[in-house]
């Protein structure tokens, strides 16, 4: 009997101990296969650490742009760049029009003179003209957009890539009629030029440009300040006629740039000056006879006395005999961009126009008609 419970004892100690040892063993495996997940989230994890390297990297290299609100091609966390746009005009035009026409006869062709140049001399943009360039290389124009402002200022937000640009802008192209945008593909030769002609109209808008230098920061909402300053100006040519009949009066203005760089700012100069058609103003029943064109600015005096000529008015009167009497006034007071000249004269006997203004020089032509050059100027 004790045999037996012994032997059975044993029996049952053998089974306890390959069951622990049968427990242990799917334990270690157990163990194993815990061990095996936990390599694999270490490796997914590893994984996703460089996925997400990566992706930080097309987030840093893959250009964007967007402007107010359209994010469509740029990343989810992109910084918002904003821009405020504001029209500065720096003008002459109310003193000069208060010290040379300020007397009682004089106070109608002024009211119309300024009327005339309402919006030419007006900080209010209609449209404006946005470029954003590489400044390395081949200086191309990495960015482009083109807003309607209707506005003396504006704000847009844009979405740009981080790195060094040069932003260039214009307002107020749309409807000049003589002026273009051209080669702004590429900084150095964005351009506003004029019209390849000997006789052009005048410029049917004030236009406005800024040269901004920016540096697009990583990760930092920036604002940015651009202020448009006017690129063009006006001549005006006010004659008395002191009761003297004639046809018809043509006046024309020249001496000044065809192009302006905005890059550098810098305006062009023709070796061929051409010729501006000045508009004649509505006189009604005024005696004053007027007349204004609107173009790029004269060249700056080169000699220190003041006596060389920088631009002209050329006057083509055609009187009751059919001959035509040119007036030439020379100017040497340059005229700079966001400026109004005047200047004053008045009929004599043979159809010329003369000046009191001591800065202005004349030169009288009797029957310019016979000299042939007529026929592309009347």
């Amino acid at each position: 009997m004790t045999k037996t419970l012994d032997i059975a004892t044993k029996a049952a100690t053998r089974r306890m101990a390959a069951a622990r040892g049968t427990a242990a063993a799917r334990g270690t495996a157990a163990a194993r296969r815990m061990a095996a997940v936990r390599g694999m989230a270490a490796r997914g994890t590893a994984a996703a650490r460089r996925m997400a390297a990566a992706l930080l990297v097309v987030v840093l290299l893959t250009g964007c742009s967007a402007i107010d609100d359209d994010l469509s091609d740029c990343p989810p966390d992109a910084s918002n760049y904003e821009l405020n746009y504001e029209l500065t005009l720096v003008t002459n035009m109310t003193t000069e029009l208060q010290t040379q026409l300020n007397t009682i006869a004089e106070t109608s062709i002024a009211t119309k003179l300024t009327e005339h140049l309402k919006d030419i001399f007006s900080d209010y943009a209609r449209d404006v003209d946005l470029s954003f360039y590489d400044t390395e290389g081949d200086l191309r124009r990495l960015n482009h957009e083109q807003q309607i402002m209707n506005a003396n200022q504006r704000s847009y937000t844009l979405t740009l890539p981080m790195r060094q640009y040069l932003h260039l802008a214009v307002a107020n192209l749309q409807g000049n009629g003589q002026v273009s945008l051209t080669g702004d593909d590429v900084s150095s030769t964005s351009v506003l030029r004029q019209k390849d002609s000997n006789v052009i109209a005048s410029h049917a808008t004030g236009l406005f440009t800024a040269r901004l230098p920016m540096r697009v920061l990583e990760g930092v909402s920036q604002t940015f300040n651009v202020k448009l300053y006017m690129a063009n100006c006006a001549a005006a040519l006010v004659i008395d006629p002191r009761g003297h009949d004639y046809t018809s009066i043509k006046v024309l203005s020249t001496g000044f740039a065809s192009q302006f760089n905005i890059s550098d700012s810098t305006y062009v100069f023709p070796s061929q000056p051409f010729l501006v058609e000045a508009q004649p103003l509505e006189n009604g029943d005024d005696p004053l006879l007027g007349f204004c064109s609107v173009h790029f600015p004269s060249p700056e005096p080169t000699r220190a006395e003041g006596d060389e000529t920088l631009w002209q008015f050329k006057v083509y009167l055609t009187k009751t005999d059919g001959t035509v009497t040119e007036t030439v006034l020379n100017i040497a007071e340059p005229l700079r961009a966001g400026q109004l000249k005047i200047v004053k004269g008045y009929l004599d006997d043979d159809g010329a126009v003369r000046t009191r203004d001591q800065r202005v020089g004349i030169s009288v032509t009797l029957n310019w008609n016979d000299g042939g050059e007529h026929d592309f100027i009347l």
